[in-house]
């Protein structure tokens, strides 16, 4: 299983994102392929499907369930729906748990 984490340069939540998915894919005892993907200012952020940094894509899917519907494609940081900023680990444990299938 792909994961990918896109980020910006600098972004303060891209080492905890990263953790939160590794530890969690440890837990789940998931093989993953883990890809920061670093993004830059001028990149096609609706191509990349960039909700702002970090996103999280399991096999090209976000791992916030609501995202395919949204077009709010922002260079900037992304805000969890806990308001923070790095994805709770119920999202990234779903989101392994559905590519595990």
């Amino acid at each position: 299983m792909k994961v990918q984490v896109l980020y910006f340069e600098g972004c303060p939540h891209q080492e905890g994102t990263l953790e939160v998915v590794r530890a969690t894919a440890r837990e789940l005892g998931t093989a993953i392929e883990l890809e920061p993907v670093r993004v830059h200012a001028g990149s096609d952020l609706a191509g990349l499907r960039f909700l702002g940094s970090p996103t999280v894509l399991v096999d090209g899917v976000d791992v916030e369930p609501s995202a395919h519907a949204r077009t709010d494609f922002a260079f900037g940081c992304r805000v969890y729906g806990s308001g923070g900023g790095v994805p709770p680990r119920d999202l990234v444990l779903a989101a392994l748990a559905r590519g595990d299938r």
